[in-house]
């Protein structure tokens, strides 16, 4: 996609919308260019990095009564890996209809005696696009997605996957930074959705009669809209979803993402943003980042986006995994999808469309505290930056597609 693609005027927003407004013009604009209605009646948990999440997605499992449905792309080795597998072949000992999707590309890693323990123990698991069964080009079209849903009442969904590197509290370079959200309510329809969607591609039973198909009470007053993003060709729902967001900002949009390397469009999208007078920050990886190739693919649109007043932070004490939008502080996008162009054009994702402006306003608080522990990229050094940067730079634009 180019820069000239899908141009348009900017909007022209009447200042004096209040929040609830504004609020309600984002959620219009999202249901009728996307497709999805929002629900209401939501409550929403964030739960900031291992010692949080995975305490909350154990404790869930271990009080599922009737099913577990979980997906992950990351499902590596280690004691977290044992205690899920360990959980999860308690429940299905117990009775409980577990099912577990593993990407067959993300999840290769994982000990064979974890799968056939959990297999012994009634885990109906399944692969979703083993390398080794599928054409190169289908072997390039990942899930992943991050979805725990428990008894049609209760699901996760986030950035986090099952391994080490995420446990802990983002207390040093060996615990990842990163967020998930339990969410109760309607919406839960929408991610369970998202785990159906790959668990037909893989198995022959779609459901069984474990499946209460349930009513949701309602839980908290969030509005949510759960947009899933599949691998496919031409313009996606997480396009528009962002686009939508940037377009809609009119004082400030947050971006906290794991990799960032988008096509031209959405860097011309984030510098019109910033143009017409919104605040835009961005928080990424610092020194730390698992994958050096997709920061300098990155890396290379930091002297555009400073010259627009783009803030670039990266965050030091360790990897910064998170996957989170913010918009004048009123609506948060949440979920898998990372700002580059593997997320938006070769992987399934989900995202959490939410207005709420108080789970807008803990997430806020939380990019607050990771900026203070974050160094802004000088606009003036950064220009100034070595020939072997730039030219580490240029090395990995012919594969920025793919990453």
């Amino acid at each position: 996609m180019t820069s000239t693609q899908h141009q348009t005027p900017a909007l022209e927003e009447p200042a004096s919308l209040n929040t609830a407004e504004r609020s309600q013009r984002i959620r219009r604009r999202l249901e009728r260019l996307i497709g999805i209605a929002a629900t209401e009646g939501n409550s929403l948990v964030p739960l900031r990095n291992g010692d949080e999440i995975f305490t909350a997605m154990l404790t869930a499992i271990s009080a599922a009564e009737h099913t577990v449905d979980m997906m992950t792309f990351v499902y590596w080795r280690g004691d977290i890996a044992r205690q899920f597998a360990a959980s999860l072949s308690e429940r299905a000992r117990s009775g409980v209809r577990v099912r577990l999707l593993l990407d067959g590309f993300g999840s290769r890693l994982i000990e064979k005696d974890q799968l056939e323990s959990m297999e012994r123990a009634g885990v109906q698991v399944a692969w979703f696009r083993k390398p080794l069964h599928l054409s190169p080009f289908k072997q390039n079209h990942r899930c992943h997605r991050k979805v725990l849903v428990v008894d049609e009442q209760t699901a996760f969904t986030g950035g986090v996957g099952i391994a080490e590197e995420w446990c802990g509290n983002a207390r040093n370079e060996n615990e990842w930074r990163d967020t998930h959200v339990q969410v109760r309510g309607p919406a839960v329809d929408g991610i369970a959705a998202a785990f159906a969607q790959n668990w037909a591609e893989c198995h022959e039973e779609l459901f069984d009669d474990r499946d209460r198909f349930i009513e949701h009470s309602p839980h908290g007053d969030a509005i949510v809209q759960v947009v899933r993003g599949s691998a496919s060709f031409g313009w996606q729902d997480m396009q528009t979803l962002l686009r939508v967001m940037l377009e809609s900002a009119q004082e400030r949009v947050r971006l906290a993402t794991a990799y960032f390397s988008p096509d031209p469009y959405f860097i011309e999208l984030l510098c019109a943003t910033a143009r017409r007078g919104v605040a835009v920050e961005i928080l990424l990886p610092g020194p730390h980042t698992d994958k050096r190739v997709s920061q300098l693919a990155g890396q290379h649109h930091y002297e555009e986006l400073a010259a627009c007043g783009v803030e670039i932070h990266q965050y030091q004490p360790t990897m910064m995994h998170a996957k989170i939008i913010t918009v004048d502080k009123v609506a948060t996008l949440i979920g898998s999808t990372n700002f580059n162009r593997r997320s938006l054009d070769h992987d399934e994702e989900i995202m959490l469309a939410v207005l709420d402006e108080r789970f807008t306003a803990t997430l806020d608080h939380h990019f607050d505290e990771d900026l203070a522990l974050s160094e802004r990229i000088d606009t003036t050094r950064w220009r100034g930056r070595s020939v072997r940067q730039r030219a580490r730079e240029a090395a990995v634009r012919p594969i920025r597609r793919f990453l």
